[in-house]
């Protein structure tokens, strides 16, 4: 439980665009303290720390690549340093590559795109725990592991890689939920769909979500601050008794 008078303490990787912004904002208009996340755009992380300040809230911001273990645990000790707490981990931080057939892809591409999406939500993890856990003395907490609907419709022709990474983090909340409920700990896993947000552009196609949005049973594409909603339902007392849950956030899809 968060003590009296203090804010409770978000952490969300890959805070400084599209979900991870949306998500960051809302925590703080929520009463979260929200600490970030970025791996190079350092003016966009500034300007979510700006406005989770303007929101009367602590914001603090650390350039991490969170497949590296050495900057991963630099973050967390920024986070201790600045907070002293941590009450809920959102591992969201994700890369995409251009959109190709599988046997098009270089073996680099495939390691860097696990690092990222699948390693660096475990190397983030197991930070997360040492501070949240009963059997480290912590008082508990929530991750929420952001994956994709990639995980279940498998990306073909586009980003298969992508897809394996997150179906990856997917396996994964479903083994650390069992293995953190009886710690104070839940796990849980959202799935975005077709949302607006920069890193289609990322898979060298900026208009996606307005190309497939007929695919989408709701007929439109997604917004970041939709699957902040959901995020931070999962991540806060309302969810009390979910772990273990995929929530999909894809118009139906």
């Amino acid at each position: 439980m968060t003590p009296p008078n203090q804010a409770p303490l978000i952490l969300i990787t890959g805070g400084s665009r599209g979900i991870g912004a949306a998500t960051a904002r809302l925590a703080a208009a929520q009463g979260y303290d929200v600490a970030l996340s970025y791996v190079s755009d350092e003016a966009a992380a500034a300007s979510v720390v700006a406005d989770v300040e303007a929101a009367g809230r602590r914001g603090l911001a650390v350039r991490t690549d969170v497949s590296d273990p050495a900057q991963v645990a630099a973050l967390f000790d920024a986070i201790d340093a600045t907070f002293g707490r941590l009450d809920a981990l959102v591992n969201n931080a994700g890369i995409l590559s251009l959109q190709s057939r599988l046997e098009d892809l270089a073996f680099d591409r495939m390691q860097r795109v696990f690092a990222v999406n699948a390693i660096g939500p475990m190397l983030c993890a197991q930070q997360a725990i040492k501070r949240m856990s009963h059997r480290h003395d912590g008082h508990g907490g929530s991750i929420v592991n952001v994956s994709s609907a990639a995980a279940r419709l498998g990306s073909p022709n586009e980003y298969v890689d992508y897809a394996a990474s997150k179906g990856a983090l997917e396996t994964f909340t479903t083994g650390l939920a069992k293995e953190l409920a009886r710690e104070g700990i839940r796990v849980n896993c959202v799935r975005p769909g077709h949302i607006y947000t920069e890193m289609h552009a990322s898979g060298g196609e900026p208009g996606r979500v307005d190309r497939v949005k007929d695919s989408i049973p709701m007929g439109r594409g997604g917004e970041p601050d939709e699957v902040a909603r959901a995020i931070l339902w999962l991540s806060g007392a309302e969810a009390s008794f979910v772990t273990g849950t995929f929530l999909d956030v894809t118009g139906g899809k």
